[in-house]
């Protein structure tokens, strides 16, 4: 049977179900980023991270239901980029994917960087530029070898994690205030929507490993059933765990005014909790959430743009190929991999600081494209239609716009900055947009 216009050859291999598909989310998220920015927003919302997680997480599951809508139609490695280019066409898409990648290219960076600084801050004798190295290695090893190590790592990672989650809220369950009101931490008399609303914008960068799931759909069994289940799941199951932790944490220490650094909040609580050796457990937890979320990232940016250089829109040729052994992106793995190299030199919070920034715009165009394409172009209005593919993703929309906007400055304007250099590419390589690359991506069913 010919190849498919559009397929490169050999490929992917579909090997992941619901549970890994979960596993991948979850690693991506990274079940203890909750201790991340734990004292910042406790502080922001006034001792009430644990709302601040609800808001976050229902505000997720709108676009969270909007990728599930679309993923049944479209289930492709392309993620963001292939449903805004289903809905409105290759320009869009490509600009959809470009903006997608600025978020996918410095997250493993970013946990390249967290590496180095926690175990050089642990060992001086480390330098963090070998621990960056070393991790680069093994992490990209992992990528080239095939999604079944990469799932098979995965769920060692999150299973260790959870673990720790487990011992977390035992130690927890025995040094409870017994003043604190069980829904205290959700919400008090001191409590403010607006502080909460505040708290939730910045806690929106905990959600990203949903869109991280739809960009492995063409490895997964049954992905138009699979696919659609796991971006729910790892959304309820993410923010079920940021909010339990996040609440057994503020029943424990509720005056968050006697930390005596927000930064280091976590590690304060942490050691309130079991003294050194419990600090030694997180500390190894959080390196491994690290590791997870490094190879998760890796696998799913590399997927992307294997999408869409398979479409010609990005060199063919280093792209959109597969390993002929393992079934991998393995020039795009490689290509993450040298970017990631940059951890040696960038700043920790430049980095951090215009990671959300493609992910919101992805999400943004995930809702729009929901909306195009099922009541717009399938003419789909039924009531029951106009609430699921109408109401729903524009709620997900103007919220996802909300938190667009409460970036900083500095994200906006080098993401925005980021986008008009790939406006700029299209257009040099569609020559002023007349020859737009006629591929689409291929529908599953017709492909064996």
């Amino acid at each position: 049977m010919p190849t498919p216009q559009g397929i490169a050859s050999p490929r992917l291999q579909r090997v992941l179900g619901v549970p890994s598909l979960l596993f991948f989310g979850l690693a991506y998220m990274v079940p203890l980023t909750v201790f991340s920015t734990y004292g910042i927003v406790t502080d922001v919302t006034g001792g009430h991270l644990a709302g601040a997680y609800v808001i976050t997480t229902i505000a997720m599951l709108f676009t969270a239901l909007s990728y599930a809508s679309i993923v049944r139609a479209e289930p492709t490695a392309g993620s963001a980029y292939a449903y805004a280019k289903k809905a409105f066409g290759p320009g869009v898409g490509f600009t959809t994917g470009w903006a997608l990648m600025i978020d996918y290219a410095l997250l493993p960076m970013i946990n390249y960087m967290l590496l180095g600084l926690y175990i050089n801050a642990q060992f001086p004798a480390i330098p963090a530029w070998i621990v960056i190295l070393a991790a680069i290695i093994i992490v990209t090893a992992l990528n080239l070898f095939g999604i079944s190590v990469v799932k098979n790592a995965n769920a060692f990672l999150v299973v260790f994690q959870l673990v720790f989650v487990v011992a977390f809220l035992v130690a927890a369950f025995g040094k409870m205030q017994p003043e604190v009101a069980v829904t205290d931490p959700f919400w008090s008399e001191s409590a403010s929507l607006g502080g909460l609303m505040a708290g939730a914008s910045i806690l929106a960068l905990s959600f990203l490993g949903f869109d991280a799931v739809s960009a492995m759909a063409e490895e997964a069994k049954d992905p138009r059933r699979t696919v659609p289940r796991a971006v729910v799941l790892t959304v309820l199951v993410g923010g079920t765990l940021f909010m339990i932790i996040s609440w057994a944490g503020q029943r424990v220490w509720p005056d968050f005014s006697t930390y005596t650094s927000l930064d280091t909040a976590s590690l304060e609580l942490i050691s309130h909790l079991g003294g050194a050796f419990f600090e030694a457990f997180f500390l190894t937890a959080y390196l491994v959430g690290c590791t997870a979320s490094a190879l998760t990232s890796q696998a799913a940016t590399a997927r992307v743009l294997y999408s869409m250089g398979r479409d010609e829109l990005l060199p063919k040729r280093v792209f959109g190929v597969l390993s002929p052994r393992f079934k991998t992106p393995r020039n795009a793995i490689l290509v993450i991999a040298a970017i990631s190299l940059l951890a040696l030199v960038l700043p920790l919070d430049v980095v951090v600081s215009i990671i959300s920034f493609g992910a919101l715009a992805a999400f943004s165009m995930v809702n729009l494209a929901v909306i195009k394409y099922f009541i717009i172009d399938q003419r789909k209005r039924e009531p029951l239609e106009l609430l699921r593919y109408g109401l729903l993703p524009g709620i997900g929309l103007a919220l996802c716009v909300w938190l667009w906007f409460s970036l900083h400055w500095t994200a906006l304007a080098v993401g925005l900055g980021w986008v008009l250099i790939g406006i700029v590419y299209l257009a040099f390589i569609s020559r002023g947009f007349s020859k737009m690359p006629k591929t689409m991506v291929i529908n599953l069913d017709d492909v064996e």
